[in-house]
């Protein structure tokens, strides 16, 4: 059985919606009640989701599921869809997340069984370990390290001193350095005035086995999917990985790399220091990045990148050398 990190509090029903948001429903019946609140890549009977303009999903809708959208996208949904109209998705979105979750109380986490520690495990007596984790065999543990409730740490894995774990899975033979962040929730948030609305993270953070993260990183659970980084991809200190962000295997990232929310990361891609990846693009396998570069669109498998924003390599020394010339040597 799958660890809880969040309570559900479906099912939720059609008035209850209407009394959250101001919207215009079709094809919903006054009966209708929706046991989760999901992205739409994972839409299925009884569940209640959302399409921004211009998003495409990559399955069929269910008829007997609910959409929340726009009216500009609804004219491009089925005639027997049943549909949720809004003025704005994202407003929606964080206001009716915060009624299908919420965090588990005290009481509630107290109640969850003991950790299941392992075989072998060393553990500082200043590190905390909540209820309902899990952890494997020849686990290291340093001092003041924070383990939440419900996480999986798996075999021979090391977490260093001042990491806090939560909401997160962890597979074989990984590296947490110290003072990293793993699974606090994302910077998702619907801007209002003076009054913003976070939206409810519900997504985990799970890192494939052989993953090394340096000291001081953060890698943020996903909002309604997970973060995953693959096996073998390897972080230096003070990289930042937003929610949703996908990275393929053997990846390293040197430091202060940052890539933004829902962003998908191939196979064996390399970046230097500072360099910012933006959100909602995809970058394929084998890719590199040199340091300081700025990405804003999506990039072919192989390709070679620098510059701000970031172009191909050679293009970037080409159009450098026109306008600056070449370097001088230290002789001259």
């Amino acid at each position: 059985m799958l660890p809880s990190f969040f309570k559900k509090l479906g099912p939720i029903d059609i008035n209850k919606i209407k009394s959250t948001i101001k919207c215009e429903t079709v094809n919903v019946l006054d009966s209708d009640v929706f046991y989760d609140f999901v992205n739409i890549d994972k839409i299925k009977k009884n569940t209640l989701s959302f399409l921004y303009d211009n998003e495409t999903p990559k399955k069929e809708i269910p008829n007997s599921s609910t959409v929340i959208c726009t009216k500009k996208t609804a004219n491009c949904l089925s005639a027997t869809q049943k549909i949720i109209i809004v003025s704005n998705v994202q407003e929606s979105v964080a206001k009716i997340s915060n009624i299908f979750f919420r965090d588990f109380s005290s009481y509630e986490k107290n109640k969850f069984q003991k950790p299941d520690i392992g075989k072998n495990c060393k553990i500082d007596d200043t590190a905390i370990i909540e209820n309902g984790v899990v952890i494997g065999d020849n686990v290291k543990i340093n001092h003041n390290a924070v383990i939440k409730h419900g996480c999986v740490i798996g075999t021979n894995t090391e977490i260093d001193s001042n990491a806090t774990i939560s909401n997160s899975l962890l597979g074989e033979n990984i590296y947490i350095g110290s003072n990293s962040s793993i699974g606090q929730k994302g910077f998702g948030f619907y801007i209002s005035h003076n009054n913003n609305i976070n939206i409810y993270h519900s997504g985990r953070v799970i890192l494939r086995s052989k993953v090394s993260i340096g000291s001081g990183c953060t890698i943020d659970r996903g909002s309604f999917s997970d973060t995953i980084i693959g096996e073998n991809t390897y972080l230096d200190n003070n990289c930042h990985i937003a929610h949703n962000v996908e990275i393929g295997n053997n990846c390293a990232f040197a430091a202060m790399t940052g890539i933004a929310g829902s962003t998908k990361v191939g196979n064996n891609v390399l970046t230097g220091g500072q360099v910012g990846i933006a959100g909602h693009i995809s970058i394929g396998n084998n890719v590199k990045i040199a340091a300081k570069s700025g990405v804003f669109h999506n990039l072919d498998d192989g390709a070679s990148v620098m510059g701000y924003p970031a172009m191909n390599k050679y293009t970037f020394i080409k159009k450098y050398k026109k306008i600056y010339g070449k370097k001088p040597n230290k002789s001259d």
